[in-house]
């Protein structure tokens, strides 16, 4: 006689059965009715924002001139200022400002001294108007704005390494030398084998295309000369 067996549930969809594996209810997909949202790979470039304005030069803080400025006006004006108040007080006049008076009331203006002085005072005043009127910092190359709140800039130095490492992988190219400026970048190259000529268009090609690649607002021009080296003795 065979054995009673125990009433078993429905089959399960994932392959249980017995108590255990009772019927479970699947998940389900509902369409989206909102939009849909992308992930974008780590290699996508964003999409370049509109209105990032133009890139203008940096300006320098300049605080070792603004510093000295501001150290001899205080020195200046806070001995004036304390000899007047001497005077206001009942006190005679200091001995360099009694002198000064004299020598400037005594020396005619074609003097040797008058006219050394009003140049040097000439020529601080132009520099100042110069730094005052001068952005400076003329070794940062400001880049493209992609957004306006973002500006970045890109220091010749490094825009010279960049341009000279793409030199260097040219093939016949021996050394090479970048001297990067706001408006000429001059590349010097040695080849020790292969057509000159070959190598300068290489270069050319190759140079254009590493400038275009740092994204600086103006690229500058690019020069390139190729030479045979030197004899070693």
């Amino acid at each position: 006689m065979s054995e009673p067996r125990e009433p078993r549930g429905p089959a399960d969809p994932a392959g249980g059965g017995g108590p255990e594996g009772a019927t479970r209810s699947l998940p389900v997909m509902e369409p989206a009715t909102g939009p849909l949202m992308t992930k974008e790979s780590p290699g996508a470039e964003p999409p370049p924002a509109s209105g990032g304005g133009p890139a203008r030069r940096f300006w320098s803080v300049r605080r070792v001139p603004a510093g000295v400025v501001a150290l001899l006006l205080l020195l200046v004006t806070g001995a004036f200022l304390y000899d007047v108040t001497a005077v206001r007080a009942g006190r005679s006049a200091l001995g360099w400002r009694r002198e000064l008076a004299g020598q400037l009331a005594d020396r005619p203006l074609d003097n040797t001294w008058v006219l050394v002085g009003a140049g040097v005072a000439t020529a601080l005043g132009l520099w100042l108007l110069a730094l005052a009127l001068t952005p400076g910092l003329r070794k940062e190359l400001p880049m493209r704005r992609t957004h306006p709140d973002v500006r970045a800039g890109l220091h010749r130095d490094a825009a010279a390494t960049v341009l000279r490492d793409r030199a260097m992988e040219v093939a016949g190219v021996q050394s090479a030398r970048v001297r990067v400026r706001r408006r000429r970048a001059r590349v010097r190259a040695l080849s020790h084998f292969r057509e000159l000529d070959d190598v300068r268009t290489d270069l050319d090609g190759v140079l254009q295309d590493a400038v275009r690649g740092l994204g600086l607002a103006r690229p500058p021009a690019v020069s390139v000369r190729v030479a045979r080296p030197g004899r070693k003795r």
